[in-house]
Order: C-alpha cells, then structure tokens, then sequence
C-alpha cells in the first residue's frame, strides 16, 4: 500500500492522504478490521442495518462527531479502520449488497484488484488434443462420408473434422472485466460515503480510484 501525502491536522496530528484503495487496505489488512455485516431484520421492523448509514444517523442524532463509530473497549483495531468497516459493511443492494461487501473486504485484506484478465485474447483452439510419439494433434471426429473415385474404383471415405472453440471465451473476459466495473463502483460509493461522513479523525480520504476500465487504450479513459 503506498501512502500518500499527509495534509490537514486532527488533534494536532497531521492527516494522511490516501485513496480508497489504500484506505481499504490499510483498514483490512494492517488493521485487521473485521467486516459486521447487519442481521436481517423483519419486515416490520424500521432503521437501517448496521454500516455507514447508522453511523451518520446516530452522529446526527448527537449533534457530534463519535470518535471512530463503533470502536470496542479493549480492541486492537484502529477507530478510522472500524469507520472504513461500517461504510463496506453498508454498502446498498444497488452496488452489491453484502457479497460485494465481503468480496470488497476480502480484496482489501489481500492486497489485490479482481483479475480483469489483463491481456486476454480470444484464440480459436482444438477442443481436445492427444499426444503421442509423433507429438501433439488435434483430436478429429467423424462428421460424413463421401464417395470418391481412386484409380477408377469409387470408394467410400470418413469426412474428419476438428472441434474448435474459443479460449478465453469472450463471455469469460466480459464477465471478469464486468466484475471489476462492479467492484470500482462500490469503491466509489464508499469513498463517497467516507468523504460525506467526515469521521475519519487521521485520515483524508482524496478523489484517487482506481482506472475504472484500465483495458481501455490509455486516449480512450
């Protein structure tokens, strides 16, 4: 995780400037911030789940800020982290709900960016190959047969034809590069949210995002 530039004060400690990305990261992974999620509630019942939008609700209520929202007696865990926790864990159903949120999380705590599949190319390919002492061949099938005249003699001969298929599929490719699309905006929903808030008392979130379509020729973004 790379660190930005420190800007601001907060309780005369100055600030740190990160992205979301390295926010997330140094929230799950240095942190080692735990992702509650909020428990079903019946129909009937009013209010929010636990997350971001709790957090503002009870803040607003207060008519003050609450130091780290949901910080433990006895934890670890940096407050700012707990913070970055409850806006993953509130992310709305419209930008993935809880498994965009454990799969937001999930990255964050590895240090990783989904697989886009970077380079990928569809190639048409054999469907199924055999080796042998000759080396590697097609696998061929039978699809018809023809009548053909050899050394004034009509014989009958196997049609062969070799299955192909596209590898990667581009279904394959548009799926991955659609998750990624999926993953960036709720990276941009909770850096929205975090910077809404403003209860990060060391931490300044910045506009940083990752590229939102980073297989785009670099003219085309």
């Amino acid at each position: 995780m790379t660190m930005q530039r420190r800007i601001g004060r907060s309780g005369g400690r100055e600030k740190r400037a990160l992205g979301v990305q390295a926010i997330l990261e140094w929230a799950f992974r240095i942190e080692k911030a735990q992702l509650e999620l909020p428990e079903r509630r019946d129909d009937e019942e009013a209010g929010f789940g636990f997350g971001l939008e709790y957090v503002l609700l009870q803040r607003a209520a207060l008519g003050c800020k609450i130091d780290g929202g949901r910080h433990k007696i006895g934890s670890s865990t940096h407050p700012d982290a707990e913070v970055v926790a409850a806006a993953v864990a509130g992310l709305p159903d419209s930008r993935g709900g809880i498994r965009m949120a454990i799969r937001v999380a999930e990255l964050a705590r590895a240090g990783l960016t989904p697989d886009w599949m970077p380079g990928a190319v569809p190639r048409c390919v054999p469907v199924e190959t055999k080796r042998n002492q000759h080396g590697e061949r097609s696998t061929t099938v039978v699809v018809g047969t023809e009548r053909v005249l050899h050394r004034g003699k009509w014989r009958s001969v196997e049609v062969l034809a070799c299955p192909v298929t596209w590898y990667p599929h581009p279904g394959q490719i548009e799926g991955a590069r659609r998750g990624y699309e999926d993953w960036w905006r709720a990276l941009n929903w909770v850096r929205d949210g975090l910077v809404a808030g403003g209860m990060l008392r060391e931490i300044e979130v910045t506009v940083v995002l990752p590229k939102l379509q980073p297989w785009l020729p670099r003219r085309c973004q």
